[in-house]
């Protein structure tokens, strides 16, 4: 038996780099594992299956906004306590953690910017802000964008995605549909265009009101839109819900929708709907 000893130098790797934590994204959906910046370049979606993850007002505006650049609008307005109300903890304490862990002071922020040079004003709302519940600051913040709008004469958008009204502000929370829905008739009234984008998800006092205003309703694909969520509709009426029930797709389908946009072709179907309105 013949032996052989190894003559040449073995093969080296390259030491394995840390990546760290949080550079790598999986799709909920599929379970596709990609790197952060690869899905950040992809819109926040799947480079899969196209799952369109949930993003806050801060992508959304990097994303519509010419060259990410805009000027935010009524920044630190924040909500007061008028109730004393407590739950699991104080309101007034929900709201500071809030606003610490999230660098938020709200569950939506509004700017203005332009699309394809085209002025508009955005207002962008935020889930991770106490579930994007609706209190009395959503409501000014959207009635104060609007007045921009008109003031400067250019379309309003509103980017929906919400649990709906925030019960800690009770029936102030409540108030806060009628408010914003008076102030787009009074948009409707200087003929300026209104576009509403619902999100995953839009829901109680958010679809109950100004999400479902818009002179053009469109949505992310397969977003959760309704007003009761589809447990409580189940538990209800007692029956078996359809497939893909209050879905985007099944909600334009029955008629509540315009149409259904990809996000990376969101910018280029906002401009020419505005252009179309407003031109």
């Amino acid at each position: 038996m013949a032996w052989f000893k190894r003559t040449k130098q073995n093969i080296e790797t390259q030491e394995k780099k840390d990546l760290g934590e949080g550079h790598w994204i999986k799709c909920p959906n599929c379970d596709e594992i990609m790197h952060k910046k690869m899905w950040e370049n992809n819109f926040y979606l799947c480079t899969k299956c196209d799952h369109h993850f949930r993003i806050g007002s801060e992508e959304y505006f990097r994303i519509l906004f010419d060259d990410g650049e805009y000027k935010e609008l009524d920044r630190k307005v924040t909500s007061k306590d008028p109730l004393g109300f407590v739950d699991t903890k104080k309101y007034k304490d929900r709201l500071n953690d809030s606003i610490k862990q999230t660098g938020l002071y709200d569950a939506v922020r509004t700017a203005t910017g332009n699309i394809n040079s085209k002025e508009c004003v955005i207002c962008a709302m935020d889930f991770k802000f106490i579930g994007g519940s609706m209190g009395s600051v959503v409501g000014e913040k959207i009635a104060r964008g609007i007045q921009k709008a008109i003031k400067e004469k250019c379309p309003f958008i509103i980017i929906s995605k919400s649990g709906g009204a925030r019960m800690m502000e009770a029936a102030i929370s409540l108030m806060q549909l009628a408010k914003t829905s008076a102030w787009l008739a009074k948009l409707s009234e200087n003929n300026l265009p209104f576009i509403s984008v619902l999100t995953d998800p839009t829901t109680g006092g958010a679809s109950a009101s100004f999400a479902m205003l818009g002179d053009v309703n469109i949505a992310e694909p397969d977003s959760l839109i309704g007003f009761a969520g589809p447990r409580v509709v189940r538990q209800a009426t007692g029956k078996d819900l359809p497939k893909g029930f209050q879905h985007a797709e099944f909600v334009q389908e029955h008629g509540f929708l315009d149409c259904v946009v990809n996000r990376k072709d969101l910018k280029e179907k906002l401009f020419q709907f505005m252009k179309y309105m407003h031109d």
